[in-house]
């Protein structure tokens, strides 16, 4: 995992991986997912590039197979790191989450415990 590094993967799509960027992009300067076709027909399971957008926008596409295996595996490498980026940002999300969790529960102790002991003044 790339360390010291920070990727945004909310609103911005700029990320800042210390890899080199994978030279696959499309005509308006986005990386290009690798994806699979699904569609039932001779090109079912193959393999292709696409604007992320894809095929609502620029409309760029390359299939897997007319790239070299170089490109395609610094393509993985790249996406490799986006997600592990991704995944440790999510760990520090929860790991907050859940100092957030107890920190309110911790409150709602207290405040339980203050509430009891009003309630007991009260009977006496």
């Amino acid at each position: 995992m790339a360390s010291g590094s920070s990727s945004s993967f909310s609103g911005s799509r700029s990320r800042s991986i210390p890899s080199s960027p994978p030279p696959m992009k499309c005509f308006h300067d986005e990386i290009t997912p690798l994806r699979t076709v699904k569609f039932h027909g001779p090109p079912q399971g193959k393999r292709f590039y696409g604007c992320p957008f894809w095929p609502r926008t620029c409309g760029y596409f390359k299939w897997a197979d007319e790239v070299d295996e170089d490109t395609a595996i610094s393509e993985l490498q790249y996406e490799k790191e986006c997600l592990e980026e991704f995944v440790k940002k999510l760990k520090e999300n929860n790991s907050k989450l859940e100092d957030d969790v107890n920190d309110l529960a911790l409150e709602n102790a207290v405040k339980f415990e203050s509430m009891e002991s009003v309630k007991v003044d009260n009977k006496l």
